[in-house]
């Protein structure tokens, strides 16, 4: 809970330096393919039913440059939807996730060579997990919503003075149960700065 109030300070600090210096920035939108690995874990006493699997989604967000180097930035990410067919004890059963994420976060890019830049984000991330299953795992019907930290570590670089290109890691959280997207994901983005 202390990283979360701490992550939306540092994004509502970053919200106050936009407000400031708002005549030097400039907008910027963009959208990402994204990877995330989707786990489930299915236990009991005499059997194991774990899967792994790397699920794609998209990625659209939105920010505002204050100077070169910080940035505050607003982001959907559809994780893409999951499913599972086991058998444990004889019983079949199936289950479905669906998970998605918004996030609001503070950015700082640091220039490594001409075009090629590396930039971090902190902020908050608000997750949502929806899981439907049949058989012994009908107990994780349901959805879940969960406030987190969101963090990112990236490299972009820039084609012109437009358009970039960027490759990230992004830490959005863990989910609240067993079933459905893991903790991160690498995304492939694409942004136009106006």
């Amino acid at each position: 809970m202390k990283n979360t109030i701490l992550a939306l300070v540092a994004s509502i600090g970053a919200l106050g330096a936009v407000s400031a210096h708002a005549a030097d920035g400039r907008p910027y939108v963009g959208v990402g393919a994204v990877v995330a690995e989707h786990k489930y874990e299915l236990n009991n006493d005499t059997t194991s039913n774990d899967r792994k699997s790397n699920e794609w989604g998209g990625k659209f967000f939105a920010g505002y440059e204050i100077n070169p180097n910080w940035a505050v930035e607003a982001g959907y990410t559809d994780f893409g939807k999951n499913d599972y067919a086991y058998t444990v004890n004889g019983v079949n059963g199936r289950v479905e996730s669906d998970a998605k994420s918004f996030y609001l976060a503070g950015k700082y890019t640091y220039p490594v060579a001409n075009n090629f830049n590396v930039f971090g984000k902190l902020g908050v991330a608000h997750n949502k997990n929806d899981v439907s299953a049949t058989g012994l795992a009908a107990a994780w019907n349901g959805d879940s919503s969960k406030n987190t930290v969101y963090a990112s570590l990236g490299a972009e670089y820039a084609i012109n003075q437009n358009v970039a290109l960027s490759l990230e890691y992004e830490h959005y959280g863990k989910n609240d149960n067993d079933l459905g997207r893991r903790k991160g994901a690498v995304t492939l983005g694409a942004r136009y700065s106006f």
